[in-house]
């Protein structure tokens, strides 16, 4: 079994811990402290938000500012278009920003913000049924 940690910087973790659980997620305490959160995706997916003085210690170079350039798109999966309609006014409540558009391209239906620190959350519906085998539209 495979498991993947995406680990992104934050300024405040009291502040995203706050974000992400207006968003529905929780945390294993077991790998968080007062520097660092370990939200958990799903079972085998986690995202360690660790304070820039914490991430410091796993890289070289400086941090980029995600509030000025795209880092990463990090995508989630979701069920349904309601659930899509629903992380989004959850996120814009706890204080993300829009990033672009709800994308609405028949069995695919998706959206995006950018969180408190500016990284890029999207979640996508893809419904499957209706994409058959021709696959997704481009």
């Amino acid at each position: 079994m495979r498991m993947i940690f995406v680990n992104l910087p934050v300024k405040s973790v009291a502040a995203s811990r706050a974000f992400f659980g207006a968003l529905g997620y929780g945390f294993n305490e077991q790998f968080s402290n007062e520097e660092t959160a370990c939200m958990v995706v799903d079972e085998n997916i986690f995202v360690m938000l660790l304070e820039h003085q914490r991430f410091r210690d796993f890289i070289t170079g400086e941090i980029s500012d995600a509030t000025k350039a795209t880092e990463v798109l990090t995508c989630l999966s979701a069920d349904s278009r309601a659930e899509i309609d629903d992380i989004l006014a959850k996120a814009l409540a706890a204080g993300a920003k829009p990033w672009k558009p709800v994308l609405d391209m028949a069995p695919m239906y998706g959206c995006s913000f950018q969180d408190l620190d500016g990284h890029v959350w999207e979640y996508m519906y893809m419904d499957m049924a209706a994409i058959g085998e021709s696959g997704p539209p481009q």
